[in-house]
Parts: C-alpha cells; structure tokens; sequence
C-alpha cells in the first residue's frame, strides 16, 4: 500500500538538523515554533507555546523511551526496530549509510558476542525490513551494551543516547525517538501546570523511520492506559482541546477511539494509517517536528489540520530557515 501525501516542498540540505540545538547553543525549549491556525500562522519559539494553549486543553504525552538500537556488525550494522510477540525482531540492515536490499532467509550478520539470522521479509515492508533471530535472549540488555543511536547521513557525528530521550521518556522500547516531546524541557512542563494545560500520558514504541517514501508505516506497539483514556473523555466533554504530541501519540489515541470519539483503555498492535483507513476523531490539534518530503507523516499531519493548513506551514517554514528532523525546530497545527 502507497500513501500519497497533497503536501509538496523540496528540501535544501541546509535545512537538516546535523546536531542537537544544545550544540548550537540553543536550549531544546529554546527552538523555533511555527504555529499554525486556520489561515494564521505564527513565528515564535517553543518555550512560548503556552500563549497558544488554553487552561483545560490535553497534551497527549508519548513516555516510550529511546533504544541504542543500532548494532555495528559484519558486514552490516543492525537496526533493530520492533520485537515480535514470538522473540524475533524486525530489523533493517544497513550498509554504511545505505539501506541493504538484497537480503535472503539465513544470511548472518556477525554482531558482538554473537550472530543476528535473517529468518524472513517482514510483509509489512518486504524490501527492507526482515523478520530475524537476534544475538541474544535480553534483547535490550544486549542493546545498552553494544548499541547506539540511529543515525543517518544528516547527522555529521554520534552524539549519546542522552540527546536522544524527551523529558517524558519511562518505558525504553523505541528504535527512534518520540521526537516531537524533544523540545519540552522540565521547566517548561511545569509552566504549562501552572496555566492549568493538562498532560497525560500515552505509549507507543516507535519503528525505524527510514522506509521508503509513500511507504505507509509499520505496526507498533502501544498502550492507552485508562486514566488517559477518561481524562481525555472528560476533556473533550468539556470543550478543552486534545493536542497530541507527535504523530505517535495521534496513531494511539485515534486507534483507542470509537467512531463517536469516545476512547478506551486500550492495547496492543495498532496498524492505523489516518487518512487512508479513516479520519481523526479525537485531536484537535498536533505539536510535531519536520517531516521529510513525501514522507507518510505528512498524510497523517493533512489528515488533522487539512492539506491546505500543513502545505502554508510547510511553505512558511522553509521560507524562515527552520530546521528538520529529530534536533530541528518545531510546530504546533491547530485544526
């Protein structure tokens, strides 16, 4: 299945966050926030998204924590993306910056004490990601061993697996980080308490990112627990506004809604892919980072604020020098 987003802007490598904003000088609240809402949109920076938030509204927190997921090994490194309710995990094989397509069933990388075997494609994404016995029982022990962070060809060098957790992390299970929450510093969630903006929390671990463009995205795990699933029951009832953090938090939340919006506790595998399967029920609104061009999170962004909405904020932002990716800037869409 290919998912073909309206939104359309090329961007100039300038433009690629090779570095953490703590590098540049920047605080992580400190980066630039484009707001956008309706026809308006606002220049600001992310430690003032307060004065576009009212008391009573929801940010939907995700708490999934980042892996050292990638493995160097021979002849590939490993990414390890998801493990599999069997033991097995979905990987992607990389070659120096590239991703390796020509896997087969049995090829072994040779990992530090001990072998990762391809067993399968993985169907979700059959030409690069495979289905794989790992090198160890405690997959995650053997991560914070020998693992470190993804990265790609736009990041100019490894910086630690600190620079790589939002201040909402507790449940280590991502392979990349829940980057939008990146921003959010302790001080700043704390003024936004003390302006009476809710914050709950919500879990969904995160799949590598690097598949192919208009490639839908996999299926992960999350967990909705029940006091989130009443808190933003409660909101909406009366007439707060449910913002989620990241595209991650909206495919949990939208997979534990009803078609009427109302939400339950709920767990488990979600494949939800908005605006092909269905439409947004519960947010109104979306605090997220940059997407790449074509990317499946740009139909998922149209599908809360419109095609129209995210085209200008893509237009605006490309036009003022903000910054993609995981340590770029920031924006909040309100529908």
């Amino acid at each position: 299945m290919r998912v073909h987003p309206q939104t359309r802007f090329e961007l100039p490598d300038q433009l690629n966050a090779g570095e953490p904003p703590e590098a540049r000088g920047v605080r992580r609240d400190q980066v630039k926030l484009l707001v956008a809402e309706g026809s308006t949109i606002t220049h600001t920076r992310f430690d003032r998204i307060g004065d576009h938030l009212r008391a009573g509204d929801l940010l939907l927190v995700n708490t999934s924590g980042t892996l050292a997921a990638a493995v160097d090994g021979t002849p590939y490194t490993v990414h390890f993306s998801t493990p599999l309710d069997d033991g097995t995990w979905v990987v992607e094989l990389r070659d120096g910056n590239a991703p390796m397509f020509d896997g087969r069933p049995g090829l072994q990388v040779v990992l530090p004490e001990g072998v990762l075997t391809l067993l399968a494609p993985y169907e979700a994404s059959p030409n690069r990601l495979w289905i794989a016995q790992p090198p160890a029982a405690d997959v995650h022990g053997y991560l914070r061993r020998y693992g470190r962070p993804i990265t790609y060809n736009y990041v100019g060098k490894r910086w630690p697996l600190a620079s790589y957790q939002t201040v909402f992390a507790r449940e280590p299970g991502s392979a990349e980080m829940p980057s939008a929450a990146r921003p959010f510093s302790f001080e700043l969630v704390s003024h936004l308490a003390s302006q009476g903006v809710l914050i709950a929390p919500i879990l969904l671990h995160c799949g590598v990112s690097s598949l192919e463009s208009h490639e839908p995205p996999q299926p992960e795990r999350y967990d909705v627990p029940a006091h989130t699933a009443r808190l933003v029951n409660w909101v909406k009832a009366n007439g707060g506004r449910v913002i989620a953090v990241g595209t991650t938090a909206v495919r949990a939340i939208e997979t534990a809604a009803a078609q009427d919006g109302t939400v339950t506790a709920s767990s488990g595998w979600t494949d939800l892919v908005l605006g092909l399967t269905r439409e947004p029920q519960v947010v109104d609104g979306l605090i997220t980072g940059w997407h790449a061009p074509e990317a499946s999170h740009l139909l998922l962004l149209e599908s809360v604020a419109g095609a129209t909405q995210v085209q200008a904020a893509y237009t605006e932002a490309l036009r003022h020098n903000y910054l993609w990716h995981e340590f770029g800037d920031s924006c909040l869409l309100l529908r």
